[in-house]
């Protein structure tokens, strides 16, 4: 088989999920984090976001913008005030594809540790 032809097969195998991608790329921010935990405690506008988080007004809107792509923010403007809280998405399917991940990993682990048993045992 041609490499051409091999690259064409493995690009069938790979899963491209939006969503997922959307969520994990929200949450490797650590102020995006921040956020979603300072939202837990109840709705915020973005200047109060914005100043516990000593951003400025642009920056905040921006990750706001990104929390609400992957729907983990919704926000809702009254008069000159955006006002957050935490969105629809619960995880769910992030937290499966952790979880269906740490089984792969455990697996592997596992068939290590039986090969490495085996070849301790023999002399």
């Amino acid at each position: 088989m041609t490499p051409r032809a091999r690259g064409r097969i493995l690009n069938h195998m790979v899963q491209y999920s939006p969503a997922l991608d959307r969520a994990f790329t929200a949450l490797s921010d650590p102020t995006r984090r921040g956020v979603l935990e300072r939202l837990g405690r109840g709705p915020a506008s973005i200047s109060d976001l914005a100043a516990h988080f000593e951003m400025t007004l642009t920056g905040m809107k921006k990750h706001v913008r990104v929390l609400e792509e992957a729907r983990l923010v919704a926000s809702e403007k009254v008069g000159r005030v955006r006002t957050c809280r935490l969105g629809p998405s619960r995880l769910e399917k992030e937290a499966a594809w952790i979880e269906h991940y740490r089984e792969m990993l455990d697996a592997r682990l596992d068939s290590l540790e039986a090969f490495l048993e085996r070849t301790k045992e023999t002399p």
